[in-house]
């Protein structure tokens, strides 16, 4: 008789955990509630976790890793500025898109009342992110010798306001709203926009 995969219990809090932030949006996750949806005790819950706050951590961690090891990838891959542009807000689109409750943790909603240092690390991604944009509109300067008449870092913050907004639509509509909808034309608009700056 076969024996059934053992279940990771920490992945499996968080992906309850990301589960009830989609399903219940606009309402406090409690650790009673958690335990509930998992199957477990309050007190199994904080054998794996110290805390919610180390749960929301857990989270962040995931996005970290699965946002900035596909940004590395286009780095590497992908060497013309629009296209570059064009991939890290869809890369960002699609995510969210795809992890409806995690995308309330990206844009804060999640993480009202909860700890500081939460929110303080989802700004630090969101700064890497701008900061990368910004690098890949500076090397175009470096690439063909003609760069933008308005600075990188302002053109950066702009085209990751859109992706921020877009994720922030999705949260807002109870992701009916999909951040990846009409994105071929809006980035068609806005790549013509930034070739004329």
């Amino acid at each position: 008789m076969a024996e059934s995969p053992k279940i990771n219990r920490r992945e499996h809090i968080l992906q309850c955990l990301a589960q009830m932030l989609e399903t219940s949006p606009g309402q406090r996750i409690t650790t009673a509630k958690l335990a509930a949806e998992v199957g477990v005790s309050e007190a199994a819950l904080y054998r794996h976790f110290p805390s919610k706050a180390r749960m929301f951590e857990g989270l962040i961690e995931f996005i970290e890793d699965a946002i900035l090891s596909r940004l590395n990838i286009i780095m590497d891959e992908e060497k013309d500025t629009m296209v570059r542009c064009q991939l890290v807000l869809h890369l960002l689109l699609v995510f969210s898109e795809r992890n409806p409750g995690i995308s309330r943790v990206l844009n804060g909603d999640a993480l009202l009342g909860e700890n500081e240092r939460l929110r303080s690390r989802i700004d630090v991604l969101f700064a890497k992110i701008e900061t990368q944009i910004k690098q890949i509109l500076r090397e175009k300067t470096l690439r063909e010798g003609v760069g933008f008449n308005i600075d990188e870092a302002i053109l950066a913050n702009l085209l990751l306001a859109f992706a921020e907004g877009r994720i922030s639509q999705f949260v807002r509509s109870e992701f009916k709203q999909k951040p990846t909808q009409h994105f071929d034309e809006q980035w068609t608009f806005i790549q013509q926009q930034l070739l004329r700056s």
